[in-house]
């Protein structure tokens, strides 16, 4: 059975989607400074997936231009439909991994690759790490919706009793 973590941050991905619908690829580009544009956001969360979930743990890396929108880049208004496109290649490549998560791996380390040591945060830490990140920026892409004129947008939060309700993980078997 799917980890209850892993279940909330697959809701957290459709409220994304769901926040997200209806922007067009001009809109997506657009840059209402300090934030970055929209499509930027979805490099960057892409970016985070692929790290934790992909390259760190497994070596793979299916969409490299997303490491342009890692935590520090240099800001940029990328194309909206590649972001898309390279998020939705990375959420499919990581879901058959994070369905063999179990509670006991969610509390290991990934070995860095670098040095013979542990990354600081475990996978669970890292999933809730990932999970609120993707709040943060719906917030964010709903006030540059806000600004870009955008009427009639999502309220939140959708129906999580029906998509990832809470359950004890002793009620999993």
């Amino acid at each position: 059975m799917t980890h209850p973590l892993v279940l909330q941050l697959r809701f957290t991905r459709s409220e994304f989607r769901r926040a997200l619908k209806g922007v067009t690829a001009d809109e997506g580009q657009r840059r209402f400074e300090p934030m970055n544009s929209i499509s930027w956001i979805i490099g960057h969360l892409a970016w985070q997936e692929q790290l934790y979930w992909l390259t760190r743990p497994q070596g793979i890396t299916p969409a490299p231009v997303v490491n342009e929108m890692a935590s520090g880049a240099p800001a940029s208004n990328p194309p909206l439909d590649e972001m898309w496109e390279a998020w939705h290649t990375i959420t499919r490549a990581a879901d058959p991994w994070l369905d063999t998560l179990t509670s006991a791996q969610l509390t290991t380390h990934v070995m860095r690759k670098d040095k013979d040591e542990p990354y600081k945060e475990s996978l669970g830490s890292q999933m809730r790490r990932t999970t609120y990140h993707y709040w943060f920026h719906i917030g964010e892409s709903q006030a540059i919706r806000q600004l870009l004129g955008h009427t009639g947008l999502p309220i939140f939060v959708g129906d999580i009793h029906d998509k990832a309700p809470y359950v004890l993980e002793s009620d999993q078997s």
